[in-house]
């Protein structure tokens, strides 16, 4: 039961992982979107990857659960989240500067 459990977690954890691609449908699509929109969806990838981690470094946690798609999703989400301080680190030395 519990292997099952860390299973669907795992499966989970790689899709909130990849979910913050798609915020290159728009502009692949060559749709533009509004200010809102596009505040709404930045927020909501912050959340992505938040929760991806999470749920990543849960699953990886454990020796019996650790798998091909835990490592992967953790991999992903950290690629993500350090994409995110890298952003806000050049943003703010931008600004200072």
């Amino acid at each position: 039961m519990e292997k099952k459990k860390f299973q669907s977690i795992s499966i989970a954890a790689l899709i909130v992982s990849i979910l913050p691609l798609t915020a290159l449908a728009p502009s692949l699509l060559h749709f533009s979107l509004s200010n809102g929109i596009r505040t709404v969806w930045a927020g909501a990838n912050i959340v992505f990857v938040l929760l991806g981690l999470i749920l990543s470094i849960v699953c990886v946690r454990s020796k019996e659960s650790r798998s091909v798609i835990n490592i992967a999703s953790t991999a992903i989400s950290v690629f993500w989240a350090l994409l995110m301080v890298g952003i806000v680190a050049l943003a703010l030395f931008l600004t200072f500067v």
